[in-house]
């Protein structure tokens, strides 16, 4: 069964419940069994920066959804939960994006794998560093990541 990444972030409402929320939405997803989550990091807001911060996490999964049809499940548990696409880069109630699927690299109108920007975040590429190692250190770029505001929070989810 395929592995796939995803990273899921929010700055809106109650952002934990918005994380919890999200995980029980992927979970009870058929053909989707998350396997590991990483910690909830705090971050501070990339691109439109006159936000609140956000809560982000990465989490691992196994599924047999091909990749379309994995970001499809994403962006209807996204529309589930309430977000509404207003701002590019801008405030967002639930934010899913499938980072990696399995060692696919996949070109198309609606997804390219490896994510494209995956590597200049850290609130991306730390907590899936914690989650798996050996899948992010071959990309880590830890010269561009240092300077973005980010701390692990003591926040348990439960899901």
């Amino acid at each position: 069964m395929p592995n796939a990444y995803l990273s899921i972030g929010t700055n809106i409402g109650n952002r934990q419940e918005n994380l919890e929320n999200a995980l029980k939405s992927l979970n009870q997803t058929e053909n989707i069994k998350i396997t590991h989550v990483s910690s909830v990091y705090e971050t501070d807001p990339v691109g439109f920066e006159d936000q609140d911060a956000f809560l982000n996490i990465a989490v691992a999964l196994k599924t047999t959804l091909d990749q379309e049809t994995l970001l499809q499940a994403g962006l209807n548990i996204e529309t589930e939960l309430g977000r509404v696409r207003l701002i590019r880069w801008g405030p967002r109630l639930i934010d899913i994006d499938l980072l990696l699927y399995d060692d696919i690299e996949h070109q198309s109108p609606t997804l390219d794998l490896p994510h494209p920007r995956m590597t200049e975040r850290a609130f991306v590429m730390i907590p899936l560093q914690e989650i798996a190692p050996d899948v992010a250190a071959p990309l880590l770029q830890k010269e561009v990541l240092q300077d973005q505001g980010i701390h692990k929070t003591k926040i348990k989810l439960e899901w």
